[in-house]
Formats: C-alpha cells, sequence, structure tokens
C-alpha cells in the first residue's frame, strides 16, 4: 500500500532534503523514524529538493509498505520521535501509480523578506537595508508568466532535462509593517530558481535593471546575466497541489 506523508519542516539545520553522504538532510531524518516505527526499511520519495538552509510549510513524501498501518497513530508517533523541527501534518493512502513528486500539478513558493530588525523573523526572512520599487518589481514579475524557458534562472551544470517551466501567479505581497513576500506557482520549479528570480527582480525594485532589461535577461537563458541568487532562510515552499483522483 502507498501513502502519502504531509509534513513541514524548519530547514536551518539541515542540508536540504535529499540525502547527503557527509551530513543530515530532512529526508534521512524522516526516513529512519518512519523505518523504525514500521520495523523495516522503507524508503520515502519527496515532492521536491529543498535546498540547504530552505524550509517548508508543506513538503509531501510518499512510502510503501506491506504492512497495515493506522494513519492516526502513525502520525503521532512520528512526531514523537521526530526532532522538533519536523512535524508530520497527516498520513493518507494514496493509489498504487500515485507519486510524490510527479502527481504534482502544481507547487508554490514563498519568499519573505523584512526592511527592519526583526528578531522574531530573522531565522525566516531576509532582512533588507534598501528601498524597493514593489510596482515595478510587481511588473517584471508578470512577465514571468508569460515565458515558459527559465533557463536564465537555473543553477549552473544542474541536470535538467528541460529548463520548461509554467508559472501561474507571481506577485509581491504587503504582509504588514516593513514585510513582503514573493509568491510565486508553477507546475515545476529548477534548482535555485526562485532564489535567482527574486534577486532579479530585486535589481528591478533597486534602479539597478529596468523593466526591458529584465525581459531580455529572461528571453536570454543565460544564468550570468541574472541577478544574485537571495540567502535561501527567506525560502519556503507553501503548498503542493495534486488531482483528487489519486486518493484513497
Amino acid at each position: 500500500m502507498r501513502y502519502f506523508i504531509y509534513l513541514a519542516y524548519d530547514g536551518t539545520s539541515y542540508h536540504g532534503w535529499q540525502f547527503q553522504p557527509n551530513a543530515i538532510s530532512v529526508q534521512e531524518a524522516l526516513q529512519n523514524v518512519l523505518s523504525t516505527l514500521m520495523g523495516e526499511n522503507l524508503s520515502v520519495v519527496g515532492a521536491g529538493r529543498t535546498d540547504t538552509g530552505v524550509h517548508a510549510r508543506m513538503m509531501v513524501a510518499h512510502f510503501e509498505t506491506r504492512n497495515t498501518v493506522d494513519t492516526d497513530k502513525l502520525t503521532f508517533k512520528m512526531n514523537c520521535m521526530l526532532p522538533s523541527d519536523i512535524s508530520v501534518y497527516r498520513i493518507v493512502p494514496v493509489k498504487a501509480d500515485a507519486h510524490a513528486r510527479f502527481s504534482a500539478t502544481a507547487r508554490t513558493y514563498h519568499y519573505y523578506i523584512s526592511m527592519q530588525k526583526n528578531p522574531f523573523s530573522s531565522r525566516f526572512s531576509t532582512r533588507i537595508y534598501y528601498t524597493l520599487d514593489f510596482k515595478k518589481m510587481n511588473e517584471a514579475a508578470a512577465f514571468l508568466m508569460t515565458y515558459t524557458d527559465f533557463g536564465s534562472f537555473c543553477k549552473a551544470h544542474s541536470d535538467n532535462k528541460t529548463n520548461i517551466c509554467h508559472v501561474t501567479q507571481a506577485h509581491w505581497v504587503h504582509q504588514g509593517p516593513e514585510q513582503y513576500y514573493f509568491e510565486i506557482t508553477a507546475d515545476r520549479f529548477l534548482r535555485n530558481m526562485v532564489r535567482a528570480i527574486v534577486g532579479t527582480l530585486m535589481d528591478v525594485g533597486r534602479g539597478r535593471m529596468t523593466l526591458g532589461q529584465f525581459k531580455e535577461v529572461v528571453q536570454r537563458g543565460d544564468r550570468c546575466v541574472a541577478g544574485d541568487s537571495v540567502p535561501a532562510q527567506g525560502l519556503f515552499l507553501e503548498n503542493i497541489e495534486y488531482p483528487e483522483d489519486i486518493f484513497i
């Protein structure tokens, strides 16, 4: 039987989601606890690969077992054994061909910034020391929904088979006093894509890049002409969407 695990984590202490040979990852921590509780060697497959220091308000992973699973009890026991910076929301049965990564139809990321020092958000947002023109940044962000090749925002030497992504929303949101976040939804994302987009949009907001130049950056497909990637701590995987017919 196949199951989806819905979880969240603070990525500060982890070297990303995926297994690393000499560092602790979220996938390793989750899989070790699950295997211990189930009494068998299980593998968990995630919906994506968040980088070192990136957080997830919602990550989904799947596993298979021949054993009968009381999903409520397993959720409770996993939360008792997992470290405090990883939390399982729920575990649900899915069809045999459901896949945490390939069955997903959309993913949403948020990137949080703060314009002032805030001891309660410094771990989960990036402090900005300069003025930004969010109107221009939103005009530039809107162009992302008209284009599909995002090679300009892909980490160099990545093993992507294609740079094609379909962005359905991309805009800045005023969250509160001196606090904003960038929201972007697409069917898939390239490695480092969101952080590179945010860094380039900030160049627009600072007046370092015009809207016309931003469009040229997107169209050229060259990572070298885009802006710098912003720090990891402000990035959250916020949501993952699936078709209803994969669930039991």
